[in-house]
């Protein structure tokens, strides 16, 4: 089976507690996820919401950047947002 054809035939079940590890970095019978383990099934997630067009504030790692006036940050292309990186 490909990745394309596993993804095709994955429920919302699989998806739900596939997603649930992750988060939890545990199978759901307690077992830790390898670093292998949460990537591939980090890109199951992530493909499974793409094909099935969930909406895009619903899917993993989605960051409101809505400011309390409405506006997005970083929508003004002539004012970009400024990023600092601390070194620690």
């Amino acid at each position: 089976m490909t990745f394309d054809e596993m993804i095709d035939s994955m429920t919302v079940d699989v998806y739900e507690s596939m997603k649930r590890s992750v988060e939890l970095g545990k199978w759901p019978n307690g077992i830790k996820l390898t670093p292998e383990q949460r990537e591939q099934s980090l890109r199951a997630i992530i493909a499974y919401e793409h094909k099935r067009n969930i909406p895009e504030q619903e899917r993993v790692g989605f960051i409101d950047r809505t400011r309390p006036d409405g506006k997005q940050h970083g929508s003004d292309p002539l004012k970009p947002d400024v990023i600092k990186i601390l070194n620690s």
